[in-house]
């Protein structure tokens, strides 16, 4: 089994997500390797708290441009965690 600090990359900090919290969904960054089940465990594990549903989504890539230079933005996958009720999460 894999530690948690290696499935969980980052939070996602963002209007919409700061809105979700209010509905115990918060929003996290993780490996693209990661299934449901292993974010699940991983949540569960680092922060004590028990999670009733995991939805994940793959983000695409953007283009960016600086000056005359173009480029594209990194994809990463993203994990929303509804807690059961009474769970809340600091970060």
């Amino acid at each position: 089994m894999k530690h948690y600090s290696d499935i969980i990359l980052a939070p996602v900090i963002t209007e919409k997500s700061m809105a979700a919290r209010q509905g115990n969904v918060y929003t996290f960054k993780v490996v693209k390797s990661a299934t449901k089940e292993d974010i699940k465990r991983a949540v569960e594990q680092a922060f004590n708290v028990k999670v009733e549903n995991v939805n994940t989504l793959n983000t695409k890539s953007k283009k960016r441009r600086v000056g005359r230079y173009s480029g594209r933005t990194k994809t990463y996958k993203k994990a929303m965690v509804t807690l059961a009720s009474g769970s809340s999460i600091e970060i």
